[in-house]
């Protein structure tokens, strides 16, 4: 026995030392794309990152942080780092989980382990640890700075230790292993809340371990473990706080106590009742009561590390979300109340009727010396004709209810509406056949089992799926299967049969948990009921908690992490299985090795061949050189606007962290609706003044014009400071009844016709206009916006535009959607990635404004970084390639621009540049290398145009021959990507026959015709 544990000592820390080793080496070496970039800048000056926060996290990562001394470039490193060291003690832990699990299967409790015995349970947990180690979601989080690595050794560590606990149950003090789990849940809520959907797999082992088991025993613990599981997420974590703001209000607006009175007291009884209750315990000698308060009471202090968010939002950080400085935000920013709700249990369909609003959580703010409400949180009432029980098909957005329809395949029933004026109209409701329908297609068929099979079957490719049969599908190289359900694999076009991300493990990852499950079943029942629970509430039932409409905008597998942590169990225990079914006369010992070493080949060793080439992202500084091309796109003291995260959370990196042009202000449209991030930016941060809005906070607290109505009042055009002030005015004759709930009254403008005037002298001394600049400078802007309501955030816009008064340059990003220019693109100059708000019109130039060539040449020549895109080594996957496309966009305009102006060498300097840096190999060539084609033919670069066309004639051919090879009805979701192929093949014919009379096109012309026919005769 003692040989055993050595080994499995060993062989535990050996596994940790092999992953760890693998994640180290393959980490980004800084910081990566979606949120990564603010939880690095959070950790590294603990800032305050997006509700519901991630404080344990933070804090971890401002340790890690520390080793990178003196240079803040490596900073994110470092932070990368601790992810990939607790993504090897993630497959550590796990590796003991399932030796732990086989051995229970190979031997009984007294018996001594053989030699045999030994090498297969070891072998066991090595192909299971492994295999998930090289799993592509986890392999994924395990080389970034996010908090799921984190999450993961969490969930690891307590199902660990719950088997820990399993094995001395009957022994004095083995509840301290029943504390310690419950210290790690509440550090766990520091970080994610995926963590606590392991609850129910605890509660179980507990139930075994202890009782009995009977159907109703079973029925009981797993009503237990929901209910355990609810009141933490819904009533531990909110509720801590809820009663602390009712004992604040209490003590500062009933008492006149000074603020944060109420929380000190709370806690003080809090910590008072605790204590006296142990003490009862202990000397009652309860042993339960006793280890119900000390779980409770070490739940609480890890739960208390949401004092640090407190604390530092109190010092006022650059990055301070939600500002939870007091309780109210605090409950507010816990909620995740920014990010709206959506129904779970009952709730509406995406067409239901509002037939009324309430008003509901009351809006607290401080105001002199009490707290003051301002607001109460809007809850609609739906018509119950439109409404149902577990409701999955929710969103109105337009997009979403199209692929509702797609999904769900919706007929639906008819009802009969009756309208204001009297009328009536026919309206369809969704059956609720319908509603599974979706929930089974889309949520639990395409968001996790496709996920699922991703991680043990094989992936089609990185690009995001939404339904279509060439994006993002679950293969599994063998290809019968594969052809069938997708389409001949060996007809994809090139560029998505060499996709990186295209693995495939031809099922043996599958196959194997399959039989492990099977055989865990069979041998241990018990044991296989806790990790199917595990497996079932880390995967369905987050589906169901997510309750996810379609088109996400990314992947969401890291979410089911868990649920595949707990199938590898399974692969683990396939080996026990493999070894107990070889024949006895072979030597256990023997068929353990050959067993083991075939497995190890075939699982993990496929998976990790496959995966490694699309999980190396080393020598990748995308993210972090894109940033600065953003901002390297914006002249001195600018304002720049943004939308999403990856035209943000980078920026704020390389701001926060780095230093880098910390004069830029980044200003989030899709932030700007909510008051503390106003109040943020009329702060200075760095070198950055604060942003000139002219509104003070009463005017804009939540609340207050969160939608302001255009009225057309006045047939002009009006000054927009002038009218700034009339909305900001509170005189009750300024406002009008609103649409948006009854005894509501609205502010509004009465006129969408708006001017802002221009000092002509000064934007030409402060460069605002550049001095080479040949069109006339207009004075005044005047333009007019064509929508019924203008919300918060476009509002802080238009006050912004109108007190700048042209003393700070004004940007807007090239990423963000284009109702965000609000109607000003004619005033609009394209300096990079981004368009300066300038008094010049641009003239139809069939674009977003216009070029200053000059000042454009400068930036993307000579100020932009690429971070090792020329790199062929460096993986670039979609969101990277997608980025690229924009800096395609980029210099295809600014090379037009050029050779309007006859400067030809720098044109073709320019797209030389850009084939150099954005080839084909990188980003396929597409829709915006149609104007390199046409400006290398205009320059007299025949070869390099035929070079160009050549590529983008192959690329279009590929696609549509495979797409028109599909079933009419699998070409449904893939019709704009169809007929925008067949756009670029004739504009690459156009373009070609235009400027190319040498060129023999007859083939293409063929090729096109055969195209078209077949396409109008499908129709």
């Amino acid at each position: 026995m003692n040989n055993f544990r050595k080994i499995n000592l060993i062989a535990g820390w050996v596994i940790f030392a092999v992953a760890s080793m693998v994640y180290l080496s393959t980490i980004e070496p800084t910081a990566s794309f979606w949120d990564c970039g603010e939880f690095i800048a959070s950790a590294y000056k603990l800032e305050v990152g997006h509700p519901p926060g991630a404080p344990f996290f933070m804090l971890i990562g401002r340790f890690f942080s520390l080793f990178a001394g003196a240079n803040p470039a490596a900073v994110a490193k470092m932070i990368n780092a601790w992810s990939a060291l607790a993504s090897g003690l993630t497959i550590m832990f796990l590796y003991w989980t399932i030796v732990h699990l086989a051995r229970k299967v190979v031997i009984k409790d007294t018996e001594a382990m053989t030699t045999g015995q030994i090498f297969t349970v070891v072998g066991s947990g090595i192909i299971g640890a492994l295999a998930y180690a090289f799993s592509d979601t986890f392999w994924f989080s395990a080389v970034e700075g996010e908090v799921y690595a984190t999450s993961s050794l969490i969930t690891a560590l307590v199902f660990w230790a719950i088997l820990k606990w399993e094995n001395v149950a009957d022994q004095p003090h083995s509840g301290r292993w029943i504390i310690l789990i419950f210290y790690l849940i509440g550090l766990s809520i520091g970080v994610h809340l995926l963590n606590l959907l392991a609850i129910p797999a605890i509660v179980f082992v507990y139930y075994y371990r202890k009782y009995t088991p009977t159907p109703k025993g079973f029925a009981v613990a797993l009503l237990v473990s929901i209910v355990l599981l609810g009141l933490i997420m819904y009533f531990f974590i909110p509720w801590t706080v809820r009663v602390g703001s009712w004992f604040e209000l209490l003590f500062v607006n009933v008492f006149g106590l000074p603020f944060n009175s109420g929380v000190l007291v709370y806690l003080l009884l809090l910590g008072v009742g605790i204590y006296f209750g142990i003490r009862y315990s202990v000397r009652k000698k309860k042993v339960l009561l006793n280890t119900i308060l000390l779980s409770t009471t070490m739940l609480l202090i890890g739960y208390s590390s949401y004092i640090a968010v407190v604390i530092r939002s109190n010092a006022e950080p650059p990055m301070d979300q939600n500002n939870p400085d007091n309780v109210f935000n605090l409950l507010y920013y816990l909620n995740r109340e920014q990010y709206g709700e959506r129904p779970l249990f009952k709730g509406q369909y995406y067409n239901a009727p509002i037939i009324d609003i309430k008003y509901t959580k009351p809006t607290y703010v401080k105001s002199g010396k009490k707290y003051k409400m301002i607001s109460r949180k809007p809850e609609y009432i739906y018509d119950s004709r439109f409404t149902t029980i577990f409701p999955r098909m929710y969103s109105r957005e337009a997009q979403h209810v199209r692929d509702y329809k797609y999904w769900a395949g919706t007929d639906g029933k008819k009802v009969t509406l009756r309208l204001g004026d009297g009328t009536t109209r026919q309206e369809t409701v969704p059956t609720f056949g319908e509603n599974l329908r979706f929930f089974f297609r889309y949520q639990v068929g395409f968001m996790y089992l496709r996920y699922f099979m991703w991680n043990f079957s094989g992936r089609q490719n990185d690009y995001q799926g939404h339904g279509d049969k060439i994006h993002g599908n679950w293969i599994s190289g063998i290809p019968f299967i594969d052809n069938s359900r997708l389409g001949d694999q060996d007809k994809l076009p090139d560029y998505l049969k060499n996709n990186r991300a295209r693995n495939r493990y031809f099922m043996f990852p599958l196959l194997l948990g399959l039989l492990g499950a099977v055989f865990h079943y069979r041998q241990a029942p018990k044991d296989f009921w806790i990790i199917l629970l595990l497996f079932v509430f880390t995967g369905i039932a987050i589906v169901v908690y997510l309750n996810q409409y379609p088109h996400q905008p990314r992947e969401r597998d890291y979410a089911y992490a868990g649920s595949f942590y707990a199938f590898t169990i399974w692969i683990g225990l396939g080996i026990t299985a493999l070894v107990k079914t070889l024949p006895a006369k072979i030597n256990e010992k023997l068929r353990a090795i050959m067993v083991t070493l075939v497995m190890l080949v075939l699982v993990p060793g496929i998976m990790a061949s496959e995966n490694r080439d699309d999980h190396d992202r080393s020598g990748r500084y995308t993210a972090r050189d894109f940033a600065r091309n953003y901002l390297n796109s914006c002249a001195k003291d600018a304002i720049l606007f943004t939308n999403g995260d990856n035209d943000t959370f980078p920026l704020w990196y390389v701001q926060e962290v780095e230093g880098f042009r910390t004069d830029v202000r980044v200003v989030n449209l899709s932030y700007l609706s909510a008051d503390w991030y106003i109040d943020q930016l009329k702060r200075k941060a760095y070198d950055s003044d604060p942003v000139p809005f002219s509104l003070t906070r009463d005017k804009y607290v939540a609340g207050t014009r969160d939608a302001v109505l255009i009225q057309q009042r006045i047939p002009e055009y009006y000054n927009l400071e002038e009218l700034m002030r009339f909305v900001a005015d509170d005189n009750p004759k300024t406002r009008v009844p609103s649409p948006f709930g009854r005894d509501v009254m609205a502010d509004f403008f009465p006129t969408g016709k708006f001017i802002i005037p221009v000092d002509t002298v000064k934007v030409r001394e402060n460069g605002t206009v550049s001095p080479w600049n040949p069109l006339p400078v207009v004075k005044e802007i005047r333009w007019e916006m064509k929508r019924e309501v203008v919300y918060k955030n476009t509002l802080m816009v238009l006050d912004l535009l109108s007190h700048n008064h042209w003393e700070r340059p004004v940007y807007f990003a090239i990423s963000i959607p284009s109702d965000s220019y609000i109607g000003l693109q004619d005033y609009f100059q394209a300096e990079g990635l981004a368009y300066r708000f300038v008094p010049v019109k641009a003239g139809n130039t069939g674009d977003i404004g216009r070029v200053d060539s000059r000042i454009m040449y400068e930036n993307v020549m000579n100020r932009y970084y690429w971070g090792g895109v020329t790199d062929s080594s460096v993986y670039l996957d979609e969101n990277n390639r997608r980025m690229l496309t924009n800096f395609r966009n980029t210099f295809d305009r600014l090379a037009e621009a050029l050779i309007s102006e006859g400067k030809d060498d720098s044109a073709r300097k320019v797209l030389d540049r850009c084939v150099e840096i954005i080839p084909d190999r990188v980003t396929p060539f597409g829709y915006f290398s149609l104007p390199v084609l046409r400006s290398y033919y205009r320059l007299g670069e025949t070869e390099k145009a035929r070079l160009v066309g050549q590529q983008l004639e192959k690329n279009m051919r590929q696609e549509l021959e495979y797409i028109l090879d599909l079933s009419p009805r699998h070409r449904t979701l893939l019709s704009n990507q169809l007929q925008l192929d067949l756009h670029i093949y004739q504009q690459v014919l156009n373009i070609t026959q235009q400027y190319d009379k040498s060129f023999d096109s007859g083939d293409w012309v063929n090729i096109f015709t055969g195209f078209v026919q077949k396409y109008q005769t499908d129709r």
